[in-house]
C-alpha cells in the first residue's frame, strides 16, 4: 500500500514542509529507514539522525527548529509519537479490512451468529451459540467456546483460547496463546490433608478497547466475574485470579501477578513482576513499582509504592539510602567507642 505525504497528513492533522506528493509504503526506524519509508523523530536524541536519514517522510514535533538542511519531507505534528502511533493503527485497520470469509478447515457450530465482513481462520472452533460481532477477526487455531460472545472489531489471534460464556466487547485485541476463563484457584482443604475442588462456575467479561498480551492467563470467578474494564492494557505473561476486577485505562507489565478477588482501581500503573496479595483494594491512580510486593491494601489515591512489602516510595528510597549506609556508620560508631574508652582511661 502506498500513501502520498499528503493523504498522511491528512490523517494526523500535520503540515507538510517539502514535497507534498511524495510516496511511502512502509515504516522505518529513523536511524535505518530507506527511501519509500516513513519514520518519525519524538526523542531529542535521535535528532542527529534527523539530517542523515534515507526516509522519504519524517513526522516531527512542530517545535522542533532544524540545525540543517533536510531531504526527507517533514510532516509537523503536536505530538510526534502520537502521530505516527495513529498511522500505525490506521495502516492496522485496512490490513484487516482486507480479511474476511471463513478459511478451511475451520468448525462453526450451526447454532452461532457471525457477523458482517467476519474472519475466521483455519483450524479456529467457533462453540455453540456464540456470538461474533462485524468486523472480528479470528485467527488460526484460535477457540472460541460455547456461548462467547465477541463485540464488533476485535482480534482474537492465533492459539487463544476463550472458555465458554466469557464476553469480550468492542475493539478488544487479544494476542497468541492468552487464555481466557480457565478454572480460578478454588480447592477447599480437608480434615485428611486432601483438597476438593471449588466449582468455578462464573466468567470473564473484558470491557471495550483492552488489549491483552500474549500467553496471559485470566481466570473466570468461582461466582459473578473477573472484570477488564475499557482501555486496561494487559502485557505478556500475567497472571489474573479469579474475581479480580481492573479498573479503567489501567495497565499492567509483564510477569505481573494479582490474587484473588482483588479490586485494581482506575488508572493504576503495575511494573512487572509485581505481585498483589488476594481480597485488597488498590485505589485510584496508584503506582506500583516493578518486582513489588503489595500485601495491604492502597487506599488513597495516586500514591506510589515499591519494594516487598510494598510501602510509599519516597519512604522506601530513603530507607534503601540509609541501608547502604549501613557500614559507614558502623565504622563511625566502633570509632565512637574506641574514643570514649581512651577518655574513660585517661580519667581514670
Amino acid at each position: 500500500m502506498q500513501f502520498s505525504a499528503a493523504q498522511i497528513a491528512m490523517m494526523i492533522d500535520g503540515k507538510i514542509e517539502g514535497n507534498a506528493d511524495i510516496q511511502v509504503g512502509f515504516f522505518g526506524k529513523i536511524e535505518e529507514a530507506v527511501e519509500g519509508e516513513l519514520t518519525f523523530l519524538a526523542n531529542p536524541k535521535y535528532e542527529e539522525y534527523l539530517y542523515s536519514t534515507a526516509a522519504s517522510i519524517v513526522i516531527v514535533n512542530h517545535s522542533l527548529e532544524l540545525k540543517q538542511p533536510v531531504s526527507a519531507t517533514l510532516i509537523r505534528v503536536k505530538d510526534a509519537y502520537t502521530a505516527f502511533a495513529t498511522l500505525l493503527d490506521k495502516y492496522q485497520q485496512i490490513k484487516n479490512q482486507q480479511l474476511t470469509g471463513i478459511q478451511q478447515p475451520a468448525y462453526v457450530d450451526a447454532t452461532a451468529k457471525i457477523g458482517e465482513q467476519v474472519f475466521i481462520g483455519a483450524f479456529a472452533y467457533i462453540g455453540e451459540k456464540a456470538i461474533i460481532g462485524n468486523r472480528v477477526k479470528i485467527y488460526p487455531s484460535a477457540y472460541i467456546g460455547n456461548r462467547v460472545t465477541i463485540g464488533e472489531n476485535s482480534i482474537i489471534h492465533p492459539g487463544v483460547k476463550i472458555y465458554h460464556h466469557c464476553n469480550i466487547g468492542n475493539n478488544v485485541v487479544i494476542h497468541s496463546g492468552t487464555v481466557i476463563g480457565s478454572d480460578g484457584f478454588g480447592f477447599a482443604p480437608q480434615a485428611d490433608g486432601t483438597y476438593i475442588k471449588v466449582p468455578q462456575i462464573g466468567n470473564v467479561v473484558i470491557e471495550d478497547n483492552v488489549e491483552i498480551g500474549a500467553n496471559t492467563t485470566i481466570d473466570r470467578a468461582t461466582i459473578g466475574s473477573t472484570l477488564i474494564k475499557s482501555g486496561a492494557k494487559l502485557d505478556n505473561l500475567l497472571q489474573i485470579a479469579h474475581n479480580v476486577e481492573i479498573g479503567n485505562n489501567s495497565v499492567i507489565a509483564a510477569q505481573a501477578g494479582i490474587s484473588g478477588s482483588t479490586k485494581i482501581g482506575n488508572n493504576v500503573m503495575i511494573g512487572g513482576q509485581a505481585g498483589v496479595v488476594g481480597h485488597l483494594q488498590i485505589a485510584d491512580g496508584a503506582k506500583i513499582n516493578a518486582q513489588s510486593g503489595v500485601s495491604k491494601s492502597i487506599k488513597n489515591q495516586n500514591t506510589s509504592v515499591t519494594g516487598s512489602p510494598a510501602f510509599e516510595y519516597t519512604a522506601a528510597l530513603r530507607s534503601q539510602a540509609m541501608i547502604r549506609s549501613l557500614p559507614k556508620l558502623e565504622k563511625r560508631i566502633e570509632e565512637l567507642e574506641k574514643l570514649v574508652k581512651e577518655l574513660l582511661t585517661q580519667k581514670a
